[in-house]
């Protein structure tokens, strides 16, 4: 305990940006849960199984934990080739002393931008660039991530909203057709969706639902 404080407490210039590099590692640390829903597919996965449940009508069924683990675990077998280089070119080498935390940084920041601008709209990404009056960049490496994170995120929404409205017209055509019936019955007092639901969830079941859209998000990236 006494060396960590004097690491902070010590003036030499080259402890001081030690000292501020670990701060900002620490950081980096405090701020893991937001860089994987910006910077990973998990945005884009949570959305459109949320999706799913609300065209459902299943109220909380599935509940939130277990939408979110899916999403989760299937975010980590999606950027498992990502992470995978990062730790074989930029965390191996940086506990092995192979190279200084800037290199690892930037070797780290490669494979993470090739992902995120594979599925970054063209749209998205000049209207920040524009907005920091920056120059064309040459390359993927040169987009720094404060441009490129943003970017990213607005593109996963879209691409999430979308999906999910081409979830939401059958079920749409079930509670349309079932209250249809039930005004020409004169059951109006009686909840369309509670008489549509047992029909939505038949047609989910034999469909095989869950298989297809983990399918159509797997084969989204």
């Amino acid at each position: 305990m006494n060396e960590f404080v004097d690491i902070f407490s010590n003036s030499d210039p080259e402890n001081v940006s030690t000292s501020v590099r670990l701060l900002l590692l620490l950081t980096v640390f405090s701020l893991a849960p937001s860089i994987l829903i910006l910077m990973t597919s998990f945005t884009r996965i949570l959305i459109v199984l949320s999706f799913v449940r609300t065209s459902l009508a299943t109220q909380q069924m599935p509940p939130n934990q277990v939408l979110v683990g899916i999403a989760l675990f299937l975010t980590f077998f999606i950027m498992a080739p990502t992470f995978q280089d990062i730790n074989e070119n930029a965390l191996q080498p940086l506990f092995n002393e192979e190279l200084t935390l800037d290199e690892a940084y930037e070797k780290a920041s490669t494979p993470i931008k090739e992902f995120m601008a594979q599925y970054t709209r063209q749209k998205d990404l000049a209207l920040f660039m524009n907005y920091a009056e920056m120059d064309k960049p040459e390359s993927i490496a040169d987009i720094p991530l404060t441009t490129l994170v943003p970017a990213f995120a607005i593109s996963e929404l879209k691409t999430a909203f979308q999906m999910g409205f081409m979830i939401f017209i059958p079920f749409l055509v079930i509670d349309m057709a079932v209250a249809s019936v039930l005004m020409s019955m004169g059951m109006m007092m009686l909840p369309p969706v509670m008489i549509s639901l047992p029909f939505k969830i038949l047609l989910f079941v034999l469909v095989d639902g869950w298989y297809l859209i983990t399918y159509s998000l797997l084969e989204g990236f």
